[in-house]
């Protein structure tokens, strides 16, 4: 069963980005479907991100960080207002970890383990 979690961190404060939302969207057809809505802990995760015993099936999905208000909550002007990242599950068996390192002006992003 594949399963997906998510990390955030500050880069500029260097610590975990707590209070993130982040929602998590299939594609389906021409359009996304969303499945899910979280928002990071003070350990920069969202620990119940999907429910338990949800399967992802291959295929192409969005994760979008909705950093705007991260920023706003810390008092901090940002220029990216949200991030999304689409990446694809190749495998229903396998663990897809999708971190972001964040700051006010600049983002990355991996696949992690």
């Amino acid at each position: 069963m594949s399963t997906l979690s998510t990390h955030v961190l500050d880069t500029q404060w260097g610590r975990p980005a707590a209070g993130v939302p982040i929602t998590l969207e299939q594609q389906a057809g021409d359009g996304w479907r969303e499945l899910a809505r979280g928002t990071t802990n003070s350990d920069g995760r969202v620990r119940d991100f999907l429910p338990t015993g949800t399967k992802l099936e291959p295929g192409t999905y969005r994760m979008t960080f909705h950093t705007a208000e991260y920023f706003r909550a810390n008092a901090v002007r940002g220029f990216y207002p949200y991030v999304s990242v689409v990446f694809e599950l190749a495998s229903a068996d396998e663990h897809y970890h999708v971190p972001l390192l964040l700051s006010p002006f600049g983002y990355s992003t991996y696949r992690g383990s």
